[in-house]
C-alpha cells in the first residue's frame, strides 16, 4: 500500500473485512510493517479485535534485508479493547536497522493508546449492550445518566469512542432533545472533554436533553467530516430518546482555529516527555490582544508538552529578519487569545525554510502574560522607588517554557534582574535554540526544582530591621519607612525575592488543574513563598482550571497564608491570575488608577499599544482579601 495513494483503498478494504467476518473470524495480513500500513491496521481494528503480530522466519539462503511480519486479527465484541501482543523480542530481529525500530514505534504507540482505554475508570459498552438494557431503557431520558460506549456496527467504516449524557436536570426549555458533538483528537484530552465534571459543563452549554459526545482519534485522521457524519448518523439514531423520533439530530463540531501548521522540531525529555515546537497560522480567531499585534494572518511559534497537549506552553510572534512580521498574505487577522488555554490544531508537516524567521520579544502574544505584568501595578510604588535610585529588583519566574515572559521583562524593565527556575535542562536548550532566549548579567537560569529553590531562599532570608509599607496619605500613595531605617533600600535583604511568579504546568491535567502543578498550591510551598519575598514583595500564580471547586480551593489556601489577595479573570480564557501581597497594608481599589499610571511610566515598551494593553488589563484586577 503506497502511502500517497493507498490509504483510501486500504481503508475501504478493511471496512469490508470488518463487514464480512463473523464473530471469531480471523483476518491475516502479511506485511513488511511500514509505519503507514501498521498505522492503518492498528487504528482501524482497535475496537472489537484481538490482535497479534509475528515475525516470519527468514530462510538461511535468503539475502533480503527486510523482515516479513504476519498480523492476525480475531473479531470479537465491539467494546473489546486489548493490547497487541507479539511473539518475538527485539534482540531477535536485526535484519534492518530502520525497519525494526519503526515497527516497534508503531506498536508501542498503539498499545499506549489502548492502555489508556483499558485503565479508564468507566466501562466501555457496545451498542448491543445498551440495546439489551445494560444502562436502562435508552428511549427514555434518565437525568444524570452517563454512559461510555463504542459506536460501531457491521456496516460502519469506523469505530468511535463516545459518551452519552442525559442532562442532570430536565427542562422544557431545551433547544434540542438530542444532539451530537464531535471532539477532534487534539481537544479530547482536555479537562473539559475528558473529565466527567467538564463533560457536564458541555451538556449545559449545548442545552440538549441528551448529548452524545464523540471523540475522534488517529483512525479518523484521513476521513472527511462528511464521511464521519455519514458513518455516525445511523449509529446515533439508535441512541435518540423516544420524544425525538422523526427529528433530525444536529451535529456540532468543537472548533479548530488553526489554518496552517508546520512541525519545526520534536524531541523527548526524560523529565517532561515529548516536546513539540511548531509554527502556526490562525484564521479568524477572536481574542483580546488583536489590537496589539500587526494586521494580517500572523505566524506564531509554539512550544507544546505532550503530557498536556490541550494546553500551549508558550507562544511567540514570528518576524522576518529586519523585524518584518511573518504573514500569510491575508489582511483579515482578527484576534488572538491566551496561549496557556489555547487549543492545538491538526498537524501538517512542511519543509519551509526556517533560517529567515526571528522571534519578536517586543510583543506578548499570550494574554495571560500581559495579565501577569499588569499585576505589577500592585507594587508599582515600590518599583518606582527602586528604579529611581539605580538599584535592581529581584524577580524570579518558576517555569521557563520558551522564556518569553522573562525576555519581555528583560527588555521593558531594565531595573529588574530576572532569574528563571527550570527543572528540565532540555527545555532551556530549546528556548535558546528556537525562541532566541539569552542569558546575561540581568538574566540568569537555574536548572533546579522550583519548590526547593524557594525553600532555600526562605531559609536564608534574615529578618530586617525596618518595616516598609504603602499607605494612602492625602489621597495619594506614599511609601513610609519605620524610624530605625534611613531608606527603603536599607530595609531590603539582598537574598529576598521582590517578585515571585509561578508559571508551571501540571503533569496530570486530567485532575482538572492544568496550571500550576499541585505542589505549588500546597500550604508548605505557599508559606515558603511568603517567607522568601520581601516586605513589599509580590507573589503571582497563573491558575488554569475549568473546575470551580479547584479554583475556590486554591483561593482559600492563598487567603490563609497571605495578607492581601487580588485576582484577574481573563474573560475569554480559563486562566485566572492571582496576586498576593505580604505587606500589612495592601493597595485598595480606589488606588488602582494611580498605581496603573506609575506602572505605565516604568514600562519601556517599543510599541505603545503593548504598554497600553498591559495598563488597561490592570484595571480589571479585583480585590479578594
Amino acid at each position: 500500500m503506497e502511502p500517497e495513494h493507498g490509504y483510501k483503498l486500504g481503508d475501504q478494504y478493511l471496512s469490508e473485512v470488518k463487514r464480512v467476518l463473523i464473530s471469531g473470524g480471523k483476518f491475516i495480513c502479511l506485511t513488511l510493517a511500514e509505519s503507514h500500513v501498521l498505522g492503518l491496521l492498528f487504528s482501524k481494528l482497535r475496537f472489537g479485535w484481538i490482535m497479534s503480530i509475528h515475525a516470519i522466519p527468514l530462510q538461511s539462503c535468503e539475502k533480503s534485508s527486510l523482515q516479513t511480519f504476519m498480523v492476525i486479527a480475531v473479531k470479537g465484541s465491539p467494546a473489546v479493547v486489548q493490547p497487541i501482543t507479539s511473539s518475538f523480542n527485539r534482540s531477535s530481529l536485526d535484519c534492518n536497522s530502520n525497519q525494526i525500530p519503526g515497527m516497534y514505534n508503531e506498536l508501542d504507540n498503539e498499545n499506549r493508546i489502548r492502555e489508556e482505554y483499558l485503565t479508564g475508570s468507566d466501562v466501555l459498552h457496545s451498542l448491543e449492550d445498551l440495546r439489551l438494557g445494560a444502562k436502562g431503557a435508552l428511549d427514555k431520558l434518565n437525568p444524570g445518566r452517563r454512559v461510555q460506549l463504542i459506536l460501531s456496527s457491521q456496516n460502519s467504516r469506523y469505530s468511535f469512542r463516545a459518551v452519552l449524557l442525559d442532562a442532570q436536570e430536565q427542562s422544557e426549555t431545551f433547544l434540542r432533545h438530542c444532539g451530537v458533538i464531535i471532539v477532534p483528537k487534539t481537544r479530547a484530552r482536555g479537562w473539559l472533554y475528558s473529565s466527567e465534571e467538564g463533560q457536564w459543563k458541555v451538556v449545559e452549554s449545548a442545552e440538549a436533553a441528551r448529548l452524545i459526545m464523540v471523540f475522534l482519534d488517529s483512525s479518523h485522521m484521513h476521513a472527511s467530516m462528511d464521511d464521519i457524519q455519514k458513518d455516525l448518523s445511523p449509529l446515533v439514531k439508535r441512541l435518540e430518546p423516544a420524544n425525538n423520533y422523526g427529528s433530525q439530530i444536529p451535529f456540532m463540531m468543537v472548533d479548530d482555529p488553526i489554518k496552517e501548521r508546520e512541525l519545526v522540531h520534536q524531541v523527548t525529555s526524560s523529565l517532561t516527555g515529548r516536546i513539540t515546537i511548531e509554527d502556526v497560522v490562525f484564521s479568524n480567531v477572536e481574542g483580546d490582544v488583536s489590537h496589539i499585534l500587526p494586521d494580517g494572518d500572523l505566524t506564531f511559534r509554539r512550544m507544546i508538552f505532550q503530557r498536556n497537549e490541550d494546553l500551549v506552553q508558550s507562544e511567540a510572534l514570528l518576524t522576518r529578519e529586519g523585524s518584518t512580521v511573518v504573514s500569510s498574505g491575508k489582511t483579515d487577522r482578527r484576534k488572538v487569545s491566551s496561549s496557556k488555554s489555547r487549543k492545538r490544531g491538526n498537524q501538517r508537516k512542511t519543509n519551509a525554510p526556517q533560517e529567515t524567521l526571528k522571534i519578536s520579544h517586543d510583543y506578548l502574544a499570550s494574554l495571560y502574560h500581559s495579565g501577569i505584568l499588569s499585576g505589577f501595578m500592585l507594587v508599582s510604588s515600590y518599583l518606582e522607588k527602586v528604579s529611581s535610585t539605580g538599584r535592581t529588583v529581584r524577580a524570579v519566574v518558576i517555569g521557563l517554557g520558551a522564556g518569553l515572559l522573562p525576555m519581555f521583562l528583560h527588555g521593558t524593565m531594565p531595573f529588574i534582574h530576572v532569574e528563571v527556575v527550570e527543572l528540565d535542562s532540555l527545555v532551556f536548550s530549546l528556548a535558546k535554540e528556537y525562541f532566541d532566549f539569552i542569558e546575561n548579567d540581568r538574566m540568569k537560569v537555574h536548572i533546579t526544582d522550583g519548590i526547593e529553590f524557594v525553600r532555600r531562599v526562605a531559609s536564608t532570608v534574615a529578618p530586617v530591621g525596618a518595616a516598609v509599607i504603602d499607605r494612602k496619605e492625602n489621597g495619594n500613595l506614599k511609601t513610609l519607612l519605620s524610624s530605625d531605617s534611613e531608606s527603603l533600600l536599607d530595609s531590603h535583604n539582598s537574598s529576598e525575592i521582590d517578585i515571585l511568579v509561578v508559571d508551571v504546568d501540571s503533569e496530570d491535567p486530567s485532575s482538572g488543574l492544568s496550571c500550576p502543578a499541585a505542589d505549588f498550591i500546597e500550604e508548605p510551598f505557599l508559606k515558603d513563598a511568603k517567607s522568601s519575598i520581601s516586605k513589599q514583595g509580590l507573589f503571582v500564580v497563573n491558575l488554569v482550571s475549568r473546575s470551580t471547586k479547584i479554583k475556590e480551593m486554591v483561593i482559600s489556601r492563598l487567603k490563609t497564608v497571605f495578607n492581601h489577595l487580588y485576582s484577574l479573570q481573563l474573560e475569554e480564557d480559563v486562566n485566572e491570575i492571582l496576586f498576593a501581597l505580604k505587606t500589612d497594608d495592601g493597595i485598595t481599589e480606589n488606588q488602582f488608577t494611580e498605581a496603573a499610571d506609575q506602572l505605565q511610566k516604568l514600562l519601556l515598551c517599543r510599541h505603545p499599544k503593548m504598554r497600553q494593553a498591559i495598563v488597561d488589563t490592570s484595571k480589571k484586577i479585583t480585590r479578594l482579601k
